[in-house]
């Protein structure tokens, strides 16, 4: 093995600088396929990253206006959800597990002394810290006692805490919105994406106090499970639009009265979005890989060419057409998993740079849209795997045409 590799060292030393051009063309191409990877992978990562912690098997459903008259009633009539219906979702439908719900009440002001800090409240259930993954940095969640007691409890944005209680520690303290006093019981992580901090309330409080104790949910949200076709998911959705429809007497084909937002077909639309982009990424890098390709096999198509009398001694002396093909396809492959190798590192050396330039940009509004484009350990391996099939194809061709020649063919061939 050391005598076939000083070997083909030699042969690089006697063609240093073709080497050097061929090898870049393969270096270039790996690079950006790299590249092309990595920035797919962190265009995926950012639009999933918006789905958060949010449980995947959930469904966000709420009341919205009829388009159709029905039973008597003329249409543009306004469904709102209520309590009961979260009930109907708890008792009458065995695929669904855990059912939350909100209610939105913007445009506050919550004070602690004479700081002032602007604040959105939300009515929720429990169940929402598991099902949208809000995260706790202190205290706890809204929890069953509070929906009972209709306590005066709160969960502020950990933005809040500077604001309201420099310095300070904002559990068990007291802070006044709209004329209510609410005690701090936790503090949750908040989405810098957001214009306004959450503060969360029992659901049943917020009712009381803002809603004159009417049982108006804004927004159910529940998880199912066992529901793994879209047939099912599909006949799962007509009974739940059917039982609705009865509860609130609305037509059941009407789609605008109450509206569904499926996570789980969210989900999977965007994966087989992102699983298109990456097979176009694949196409358009292994495209460019290709040029390097066929520069390797030119270079080693001159090689068989240049060492033709060589090979007709190597057969003369009993050499087998074996050992030729393995000495080219060895070269091959070095040359290419060499600087296949260097292009392989700058490119992640690149998306790391990225990357870490994004870790340190200010976070603006909106959904994120790219984020952490680095290359994980899969997509290495492949590459890697890339390189080693381009240098067997690369040197195929040369390798074999070596071994065809003819002994006494290959000892009068005159260069």
């Amino acid at each position: 093995m050391r005598e076939l590799l000083l070997e083909i060292w030699a042969s690089i030393r006697r063609n240093k600088l073709r080497t050097a051009l061929t090898g870049f063309s393969v270096a270039w191409g790996i690079f950006m396929l790299s590249i092309l990877l990595g920035s797919g992978n962190g265009l995926k990562n950012g639009v999933l990253a918006n789905f958060g912690s949010y449980a995947l098997n959930s469904i966000d459903i709420g009341g919205g206006w009829t388009s159709k008259p029905y039973a008597g009633y003329d249409k543009w009539r306004r469904i709102r959800l209520r309590n009961r219906d979260l009930e109907i979702l708890r008792t009458e439908f065995p695929e669904v597990t855990d059912v939350a719900a909100n209610s939105w009440y913007h445009n506050c002001t919550a004070s602690c002394g004479s700081r002032f800090a602007d604040i959105s409240l939300r009515g929720s259930t429990p169940e929402i810290e598991r099902i949208e993954g809000v995260e706790i940095v202190r205290g706890r969640f809204i929890n069953p006692a509070d929906m009972h007691d209709y306590r005066k409890t709160i969960v502020i944005e950990q933005a809040l805490e500077p604001l309201l209680f420099p310095g300070e520690d904002p559990l068990g303290r007291s802070i006044l919105i709209r004329g209510t006093s609410y005690t701090v019981v936790g503090v949750h992580k908040g989405d810098a994406r957001q214009r306004n901090s959450t503060g969360y309330i029992p659901l049943t409080t917020g009712q009381l106090i803002f809603k004159a104790n009417d049982p108006i949910v804004d927004n159910a949200v529940f998880t199912v499970e066992g529901i793994d076709t879209d047939a099912r998911m599909e006949d799962f959705e007509k009974r739940l639009r059917a039982r609705l429809a009865a509860e609130h007497t609305f037509d059941p084909g009407d789609e605008s009265a109450v509206w569904l937002s499926n996570t789980m077909e969210q989900y999977k639309s965007m994966s087989v979005v992102f699983g298109g982009i990456n097979l176009f990424v694949w196409i358009i890098g292994l495209g460019t890989l290709l040029a390097g390709i066929v520069g390797v096999s030119n270079i080693m198509l001159v090689t068989v060419t240049e060492r033709t009398a060589e090979f007709g001694i190597r057969k003369a002396l009993g050499a087998k057409p074996s050992s030729i093909i393995r000495l080219i396809l060895t070269e091959s492959v070095l040359i290419t998993a060499a600087f296949g190798y260097v292009g392989l590192v700058l490119g992640v050396a690149a998306m790391e740079a990225v990357g870490w330039l994004l870790g340190r940009a200010p976070q603006g509004e909106g959904p994120t849209v790219f984020l952490d484009p680095t290359l994980d350990l899969s997509v290495a391996l492949s590459a890697t795997a890339v390189l080693v099939v381009a240098g067997l194809v690369a040197g195929y061709v040369p390798a074999y045409r070596a071994a065809q020649l003819k002994t006494i063919d290959a000892l009068r061939y005159n260069k």
